[in-house]
């Protein structure tokens, strides 16, 4: 794969998608944050710092994923149906090359709008003076941003092969999954059934295990509270090599793909 082509798209995509105003949801997040310091101390005293808190990063989480999913499972389609994907096949440019790209670009996006999101959240906590450990709020930002990517390799790889409807459908339905793998195992231990274990193993084993890159609880109880550096170093390479998996699956199906 040519490295020059490949940022060529993820250029191209990264303008995409900032062209459709996706940026103005960090806006909006702004707005949310400013309706909740005002109303929190009235509904919620004594304990509005930690809710303000947990609120924060929780709408920081579903306004990402809701880009990650819908913008994700559009990015090929969107190319399928306007048939521009025929001008860009016909250029020396692999499917390969192209998915990589458009990944790319888009997660660009989301780490640009965590960012901005995280910066935001951590001027209303210091302006409000609550206290925060910033270590730990910067590296949920960082893991958020890699369960995003992650959400968006899976994504991409739905929407190559199906409708944008049902891909969105079905990268929620993994995302829910993902979150709670571990606890099925579990739970399928506690009730010793073998049938049952067997089975939450099976989707142990091939959903991606997301709430190993969730630190929302972390960065909410102080720096003490974060995994160790070996846990996070362990937990950020399954999420590449689960994404890199993911690619390769999706520009392997585009690849098959007649237009």
């Amino acid at each position: 794969m040519n490295v020059n082509r490949i940022f060529a798209i993820a250029n191209n995509a990264f303008l995409e998608v900032v062209r459709d105003r996706i940026l103005l949801i960090i806006g909006f997040y702004a707005i949310i944050l400013t309706i909740a310091v005002n109303l929190l101390p009235e509904i919620a005293a004594a304990t509005e710092d930690k809710m303000f808190l947990d609120l924060g990063l929780a709408v920081m989480n579903v306004l990402s994923l809701i880009i990650a999913v819908f913008v994700g499972t559009g990015l090929i389609n969107k190319e399928i149906e306007k048939r521009t994907i025929l001008m860009l096949i016909a250029k020396p440019v692999s499917r390969n090359e192209f998915i990589v790209g458009k990944y790319l670009g888009l997660s660009a996006v989301l780490a640009l709008i965590v960012a901005a999101m995280s910066g935001i959240y951590l001027i209303f906590l210091q302006a409000n003076n609550i206290s925060y450990s910033a270590t730990s709020i910067i590296v949920n930002a960082i893991f958020l941003i890699l369960q995003l990517s992650l959400i968006s390799a899976i994504a991409i790889s739905f929407g190559v092969f199906t409708a944008s409807i049902l891909a969105t459908a079905l990268t929620f339905a993994v995302y829910l999954m993902g979150n709670i793998t571990q606890d099925l195992v579990n739970l399928a231990r506690i009730n010793e059934n073998p049938g049952l274990e067997k089975i939450t193993q099976v989707l142990y084993l091939i959903l991606p295990d997301l709430s190993r890159l969730d630190l929302k609880n972390e960065a909410v109880y102080g720096l003490s509270a974060l995994p160790d550096s070996t846990t996070l170093f362990i937990s950020a390479g399954y999420s590449l090599i689960y994404t890199a998996m993911l690619l390769a699956l999706a520009s392997l199906i585009f690849s098959q793909k007649e237009f």
